[in-house]
């Protein structure tokens, strides 16, 4: 099904799509300042996001949107840097949560500070680009 769409609608698009990019880039800015890599950041995220006994690999994966190899890649290189942890669960000694350590939690807090902050600043311009595309 193709809608009519007015030339408004295109730049409004665009619009909004840009101003998530540009929010994209800031984040991607500041992991790295942290000594993260974007995708380290987003992992890390959802591993402290998450239920007490939600943070698997699978769930990792699901909320990154990737593989499950691929989340089990990336969870082995945050736990050779000191960030995660892999815990045993008592029922399932197969199945494994992940933690994030002290020095992880750190370093989270002070991104999603400045990440909420950030935000904050974009609201008003994001909230115009959303009403204009309903």
């Amino acid at each position: 099904m193709t809608a009519n769409l007015t030339d408004d609608d295109y730049a409004a698009l665009a619009e909004f799509r840009f101003a998530l990019r540009q929010f994209q880039v800031f984040s991607e800015e500041r992991a790295a300042e942290a000594g993260l890599k974007p995708q380290q950041h987003q992992a890390l995220l959802a591993i402290r996001a998450a239920g007490p006994d939600d943070a698997t690999v699978g769930y990792v994966a699901q909320r990154l949107i990737v593989k499950p190899h691929s989340a089990s890649e990336l969870i082995d290189r945050l736990e050779v840097q000191g960030l995660v942890r892999r815990e045993p669960t008592q029922s399932d000694r197969r199945r494994a949560l992940i933690r994030l350590t002290p020095q992880a939690s750190r370093i989270l807090s002070d991104l999603s500070s400045v990440h909420r902050e950030e935000i904050r600043r974009l609201q008003p311009s994001l909230v115009a680009h959303l009403s204009r595309l309903t």
